[in-house]
């Protein structure tokens, strides 16, 4: 959002524009005002607008924000989307620029270094590898055996196509239904020419992470009568992206490497060079489900008899008890539960 913003100022200098955002304050929670600064001290034309939202907001806002998405929502962060939109909506605006799809095309997430990582090995690349993951979790302030771990996981994507590894994580990640055949996974990712990089990261554009994220900036969007653009999944972009090398979009430890440097002078230095990027975070799994939205877990959950029993009322205990370890897959098994409920 920052590389759009900051380019529609350099092609349009000083004309105003105004630009949205949410933040929440709080201990762990995300708050990227000081960023969104660092663009407004360079491109003062900039008119910024902010909300954050409240408890009693949230709380009133849910069942609506649940109802224009048409699916129970696998995350929080939908909800800062719509009262995204809302503001927007407040000002009157029907059409926006949105930063959707870079991360997904030029390695933004972390995550692809498990893919980089097991290029090297497949290369028998060993010493090249284990640097990396050395400096991957230097740069995480990762344990030993976090580090060990990561090492772990590229060796598994290695050895193993995209369909295998996400096989492997539904599996692991959803122990309370019936036992699970490789017929039963609901998913089908087909291998593509290209190195195993490459080929997570068409995964993502096309069949995993940015269809869910582009739904829901739908849904969210359309909730207000706003048109929200995503100049980055320009097809000629996108094409562009997926014929450059793997040290094109990732070099060393810099994601989105290429992007970083044509924005050189452009972009803001604290955005250019940083480090600690995150998506769209909300206090929603950890805070919400404990506050504002403590009636999605302390309510009758037979509706999902599809479920095993025991086992929910086990995890949605020990969230209770403040174990946050599987706080994503409560919030889930939650809000499933209400859209169950309430939304047929």
């Amino acid at each position: 959002s920052s590389a759009i913003v900051s380019m529609v100022q350099e092609l349009n200098p000083g004309k105003k524009y105004k630009s949205f955002s949410v933040y929440y304050e709080g201990k762990n929670d995300v708050d990227e005002r000081p960023f969104i600064y660092e663009v407004i001290k360079k491109y003062p034309g900039i008119d910024p607008n902010y909300f954050s939202p409240t408890d009693k907001d949230v709380e009133e806002s849910f069942h609506h924000a649940l109802f224009h998405a048409d699916v129970p929502c696998t995350g929080s962060s939908f909800i800062s989307q719509y009262f995204l939109m809302k503001l927007i909506g407040q000002h009157k605006i029907k059409v926006v620029l949105d930063g959707q799809g870079s991360d997904e095309y030029l390695g933004g997430y972390m995550h692809t270094f498990y893919r980089i990582i097991a290029d090297l090995l497949k290369a028998g690349n060993i010493s090249a590898a284990a640097h990396l993951t050395s400096q991957i979790n230097k740069k995480l302030h990762s344990s030993f055996s976090k580090t060990v771990g990561h090492f772990g996981k590229s060796l598994l994507a290695a050895f193993n196509n995209e369909q295998s590894l996400y096989s492997l994580e539904y599996k692991n990640y959803y122990p309370f239904l019936s036992d699970i055949s490789s017929k039963q996974i609901p998913f089908n990712l087909k291998k593509q020419n290209g190195n195993a990089t490459d080929n997570f990261l068409y995964q993502l554009m096309f069949n995993t992470s940015l269809p869910s994220l582009l739904h829901y900036e739908d849904r969210n969007s359309m909730a207000f009568s706003i048109e929200s653009r995503v100049p980055f999944l320009d097809h000629r972009l996108v094409e562009f992206g997926f014929q450059l090398k793997t040290n094109d979009k990732v070099n060393s430890t810099e994601t989105k490497y290429i992007l970083r440097k044509s924005l050189h002078g452009i972009l803001p230095e604290a955005i250019e060079n940083r480090k600690d990027k995150k998506g769209f975070v909300t206090p929603g799994e950890n805070k919400w489900l404990r506050g504002p939205l403590k009636f999605l877990i302390e309510t009758d959950f037979s509706k999902l008899d599809f479920l095993k029993k025991n086992k929910v009322n086990q995890l949605l205990s020990d969230y209770k008890n403040g174990d946050n370890s599987k706080a994503v897959l409560v919030w889930r098994i939650a809000v499933l539960n209400y859209w169950i409920k309430n939304m047929n």
